[in-house]
């Protein structure tokens, strides 16, 4: 069943609608028609199984057959990337999407190419936010991630945010082995995990020792050097491996 996207301040299961861009897609993509089943879903874990119940004027009615509510996952991993070159982040965010990820958080290094001001780191963020909404509808994901605002390293760690482990992939020769991390901790459960992936080139010292006064420990990704959308989904596999089961 097609499956469309309903964000969270517009989801009413007793007025269910979907948005021009969804209408658009339903009606003159795949062409749905009255009695055609579809699955709607809000991002935040809700979904339900909807009738189109009446079509007219490029305006949808749709009936509520059914709806259920997924529990997310049971560690919630949040990935700051290094923003690389071209359409490479567009695909990180699609297979963080994919892989579980509960947030994003686009990291303007000092080696990165790309930089943004304010409105286009705006515009970029909320670019990415339709790609993992995207990817959401195409895996069957009922969460998708948020997607934070570009920002430097430095802004991010003085934001504040609480995670129960911190870890940055690094070339330096203090990396260890992410099992041997997760064995240091023992069973304690892990409800809030973060992985910092750097650019072409690595992190600068600088912010790796940025990231390791915050608390971050360095791991090792393996003898083989990764571009940086491979560590991405290297990382969040293994994580998801060790922390979702």
């Amino acid at each position: 069943m097609p499956r469309f996207y309903i964000p969270p301040h517009a989801w009413n299961l007793d007025q269910l609608a979907l948005d021009p861009g969804e209408t658009h897609h339903a009606l003159d993509v795949l062409r749905m028609k009255a009695g055609d089943r579809a699955t709607v879903f809000n991002g935040h874990g809700a979904e339900a199984t909807v009738e189109l119940a009446t079509v007219d004027k490029g305006k949808i009615a749709l009936r509520k057959i059914s709806a259920s509510k997924s529990a997310p996952l049971a560690c919630a991993l949040t990935l700051g990337q290094a923003i690389p070159k071209g359409k490479n982040m567009d695909l990180i965010v699609e297979k963080a999407t994919e892989l579980g990820a509960a947030g994003i958080v686009p990291l303007l290094s000092e080696r990165t190419v790309v930089r943004a001001e304010h409105e286009e780191a705006l515009a970029k963020r909320d670019k990415w936010q339709r790609v993992a909404v995207e990817a959401a509808k195409q895996c069957g994901q009922n969460w998708v991630p948020e997607v934070a605002k570009p920002q430097t390293p430095k802004d991010f760690f003085q934001s504040g945010e609480k995670f129960d482990l911190m870890l940055i992939a690094s070339l330096q020769p203090d990396s260890l082995k992410l099992k041997q991390v997760l064995a240091e901790l023992g069973p304690k459960k892990l409800a809030r995990v973060l992985v910092l992936v750097g650019p072409e080139g690595d992190f600068t010292p600088a912010e790796i020792n940025l990231a390791k006064n915050a608390g971050c420990r360095p791991i090792t990704l393996g003898p083989i050097i990764l571009r940086t959308e491979t560590a991405a989904i290297y990382c969040l596999s293994v994580l998801s491996h060790e922390l979702f089961g």
